[in-house]
């Protein structure tokens, strides 16, 4: 523990100040030595820590849904150059330098609240041990060992023996009690949270390794909280609960607002925002604004469900347009316009139909039906000499012509010899 302590001592004494300052205030109202002025001065440590890390979190929300897109291609490096480790790893930094992509940015806002944690760690452990620390003076280490949350003294552990658990003023059944609570707690709200990532907020439409390991990690997280936690003061449980809950709240507002596209949570957002644009007849803030604007950028490369929202909004006679406000125009050139996608059926439907060619016998029995005298439809010339009709003024029948006339030749022919009798 010394070792972590001098490698994190630069960020003790800034954390045990802040702590400090918000034991002060609460201590104002609930006392200086009670467990709500001394735990709600570790809650509002950590809401001010994570406050601090938004914008980290949101460059990791944008690095893991690069992680997401690259996956098919990172896939086909692996197998092209499965035997030559070197060359994928070659491959996979020019995928990234290219793209933009950072693999460390997922991990950004966990990198860059250790310090704070182990900085918390050693405070609690330090007033366990009866040692100031940082701008905790002896005053401030005698009120904090006295604070007790739920009957279990900040400073205690699931693993502390039965004496120094006495030494603090609380039974051990007390703090193993109180402990496993918020151990389960814990776990319990990162699994919920790494749930609700994978079931909601993953694209259903790509099958990538990425999204095993999600999975993997969605049941190894609470068991690694669960096995270190109860060598975690009450404290630093109360710090991880409340950060694991912050965690839970604002993925859940991320997911709600701006989903990830090709997920369960992009449909239910899409459905909401066709209601709220067709109720209104337009986009309503920046955010809506932003939506609209990518899926209309995305022209063929749509998805289902941003498919569906642009032909819904056809329907109800609005055009999304491609700084994502919405007008009004005519349906039907609405959706040609919305979708960039001119068919070839679509195209043919504007056009005149062309009726059906009948047949040589079904014209014939359409004008015999209709009472009108038949019009010569074969390859003879119109201008046939009358004697080579039959006599009395009959035409002959379709099929004796066409036999008579295959193999002559066309014009006037000379009258045959009389038979021989």
């Amino acid at each position: 523990m010394d070792t972590i302590a001098s490698l994190f001592s630069f960020i003790t004494t800034p954390v045990s100040w802040v702590i400090v300052q918000f034991h002060k205030v609460y201590g104002e109202l609930f006392g200086p030595d009670t467990g709500w002025a001394w735990g709600l001065s570790i809650v509002s440590l950590v809401i001010l820590i994570r406050i601090c890390l938004i914008p980290l979190f949101v460059k990791q929300i944008k690095a893991t849904r690069a992680m997401q897109t690259l996956q098919p291609e990172m896939k086909k490096i692996q197998e092209r150059y499965k035997n030559d480790r070197q060359r994928q790893s070659e491959e996979m930094m020019k995928l990234y330098k290219e793209t933009g992509t950072n693999p460390l940015s997922s991990c950004l806002p966990i990198l860059a609240q250790s310090p704070f944690f182990f900085a918390l760690y050693h405070v609690l452990n330090s007033i366990a041990s009866n040692d100031t620390i940082g701008v905790i003076n002896t005053r401030l280490l005698d009120s904090a060992q006295k604070a007790h949350i739920f009957g279990a003294p900040l400073a205690a552990k699931f693993t502390d023996s039965s004496s120094k658990v006495e030494a603090l003023g609380a039974t051990l059944t007390d703090v193993r009690v109180i402990t496993a609570i918020m151990i389960v707690l814990m776990s319990a709200s990162q699994f919920f949270t790494q749930r609700q990532l994978m079931t909601k907020n993953v694209d259903t439409t790509v099958k990538t390794p990425f999204m095993q390991q999600q999975k993997m990690l969605m049941y190894i997280f609470p068991i690694m909280f669960a096995v270190f936690g109860i060598n975690f003061p009450v404290g630093v449980l109360v710090y991880w609960l409340t950060t694991n809950v912050w965690t839970m709240g604002q993925q859940m507002y991320v997911i709600h607002n701006n989903p990830t596209p090709g997920s369960k949570a992009q449909a239910a957002y899409l459905e909401r925002l066709y209601k709220r644009v067709t109720h209104h007849g337009k986009t309503r803030g920046r955010g809506e604004r932003a939506i609209v604007k990518a899926i209309v950028a995305k022209g063929r490369d749509r998805n289902e469900f941003e498919r569906k929202f642009i032909n819904g909004l056809n329907k109800a006679g609005l055009a999304a347009q491609a700084d994502g406000t919405v007008v009004k125009s005519e349906p039907t050139a609405t959706a040609q316009a919305a979708d960039g996608e001119a068919t070839a059926s679509a195209t043919a439907a504007g056009k005149r139909q062309q009726p059906k060619r009948q047949t040589k016998a079904q014209r014939q029995g359409g004008a015999k039906a209709a009472g009108e005298p038949e019009t010569k439809t074969s390859l003879t010339k119109s201008d046939q000499p009358q004697d080579s009709q039959s006599a009395g003024g009959k035409k002959p029948a379709a099929g004796t012509r066409s036999k008579a006339q295959s193999g002559q030749r066309k014009g006037p022919q000379r009258p045959k010899s009389p038979s021989k009798k």
